[in-house]
């Protein structure tokens, strides 16, 4: 059965490519799962944790601050004492401005209304005016302090967080606020560094959704988590939940969510990861690993290929060639013929037939052994060799039967070379185990008529032997049914019989 190479490597190469592609994949998908249980179970919390330790130490200081004022006894036995000397409390709200780096220090007294500040008496509160209700509110909050962004008047109205904190006397009477302020821009500078520094975006809401602060990369995404998309509908959880790690769907791509109430401002942190970025690595791994099967592939593929080819060559050559005299079989001659024909219909040139059977060869197997019939055929098909182009295909036709197929050979050449090769078989004799085995051989030889066919071409050649033999033996003949040659040619032919 005729091997089909181009088919086999088909099906290693879809083989090579699906068990490439299906560990690939299984590689690609199992290492995605377990980034993402990390990003949500380690990475992403300890990301929170940590910035939520940034925060208590640069952000949660002022609320520190503000809550060291308000119980600081020089303040409090100051106001006692009927806020006397007002460059006193404008000396010590400079200097907490100056200690602790805050943008602005105050002190709103209940009992005056004057709102001092670090630069001195800056106006009084009115109940009336819409930019002093804060001091109002924080008069009636429950809590001791709260965090407010506003215009700070006394900085060119640049938004301020301001941390209210309320002052008590000894015996627990409302006195007034006192605080100090940081500008938004500084805070959202600090919140971009925590960006850059552990690369999430990060952004705070307060418990009603809305967005107070966040990092540059945030900002314009939405006023209220309502607003941001892929996170309206996990508002109600995010709003109702102290710790939580969740993921939603933005742009087409996952983002995971990290958040945490931070108790002291009375909002919601959330730091957020796009697992693009995070799986980027793993697709460049995916990619060059594609990168390296297909290289594989096609270098198992090539090395399939030729071995494949070579083998089949092999096998063809073994298929169509005899063992014992290293000649083409019988079986292959369709084949050669077929393409010995179409060559030389192409060039215009002729092709010719010899055919020749070893006379009394059954004697030599007979008298000598079947072992020296096969050294008298092996000797035979040396010495033609000798004789033949290596263009000329040689064939064992049978048993001691042997055909000679000639590319670009007209007749009148090949008689010539039949009776070469019939001169060459016949001297000198073999010499097998001491004793002299004579060969000779009888020769006909034939021309393709076009059209005919190989049978036809073969049966004229086999008539050429037949009357070789019944002439004598060891002789040339040509087929009768082929035009005749000149006579001076059939004359030379005669006369070497």
């Amino acid at each position: 059965m005729r091997m089909k190479p181009n088919r086999i490597v088909l099906w290693i190469c879809l083989l090579l490519v699906g068990g490439f592609l299906v560990t690939s994949l299984a590689s690609y998908f199992v290492s995605r799962a377990s980034l993402r249980r990390e990003i949500d179970q380690n990475t992403l919390p300890l990301t929170s944790d940590n910035i939520y330790s940034e925060i208590q130490r640069d952000l949660l200081r002022p609320i520190f601050i503000s809550s060291l004022m308000a119980h600081d006894t020089f303040l409090r036995d100051w106001i006692l004492d009927g806020e006397q000397e007002p460059e006193r409390i404008s000396r010590y709200l400079k200097e907490i401005q100056s200690k602790y780096d805050t943008v602005t220090s105050f002190f709103v007294s209940e009992k005056s209304r004057i709102y001092y500040h670090s630069n001195g008496i800056l106006k009084k509160v009115d109940p009336a005016e819409e930019r002093d209700r804060w001091y109002f509110r924080v008069r009636e909050m429950a809590a001791e302090h709260e965090i407010n962004v506003d215009p700070d008047m006394a900085n060119r109205d640049a938004m301020t967080i301001f941390i209210n904190h309320k002052v008590y006397d000894y015996a627990g009477n409302y006195l007034g606020a006192t605080g100090v302020g940081l500008t938004v821009s500084a805070v959202k500078a600090l919140i971009e560094s925590y960006r850059q520094r552990f690369n999430r975006d990060i952004f705070f809401v307060d418990p009603q959704g809305k967005l107070t602060l966040s990092s540059t990369a945030f900002a314009g995404k939405g006023q209220s988590l309502q607003q941001i998309p892929g996170l309206a509908p996990l508002a109600e959880t995010i709003l109702g939940g102290d710790s939580l790690a969740l993921n939603y769907q933005r742009d087409g791509r996952t983002v995971h969510l990290n958040t945490r109430y931070i108790k002291e401002f009375d909002w919601i942190l959330l730091v957020e990861q796009d697992e693009g970025r995070a799986l980027s690595k793993i697709n460049h791994a995916l990619m060059f690993n594609l990168g390296i099967c297909a290289l594989v592939t096609l270098v198992v593929l090539l090395i399939t290929y030729r071995a494949l080819a070579s083998y089949q060559r092999r096998l063809e050559d073994w298929a169509a060639t005899d063992k014992l005299t290293g000649a083409y079989n019988r079986k292959g001659i369709d084949s050669f013929f077929d393409q010995t024909r179409a060559d030389c219909q192409r060039s215009g040139s002729a092709i010719s037939v010899i055919l020749f059977d070893l006379d009394h060869f059954k004697r030599v197997n007979d008298h000598h052994g079947h072992q020296a019939g096969d050294a008298v055929l092996q000797e035979v098909a040396r010495r033609v060799r000798a004789e033949v182009r290596e263009s000329d295909l040689f064939f064992r036709w049978g048993g001691e039967e042997f055909l000679l197929l000639l590319k670009g050979c007209p007749l009148e050449s090949a008689l010539e070379l039949a009776e070469k090769v019939r001169a060459a078989i016949g001297t000198p004799p073999l010499s097998y185990e001491g004793q002299k085995i004579p060969m000779t051989a009888s020769f006909g030889v034939a021309e393709f008529l076009g059209g005919e066919d190989l049978d036809s071409l073969t049966r004229r050649v086999d008539q050429a032997l037949y009357q070789a033999k019944a002439k004598g033996r060891n002789r040339v003949e040509s087929s009768p049914d082929q035009p005749r040659m000149p006579a001076a040619a059939q004359v030379g032919i005669a006369a070497q019989g």
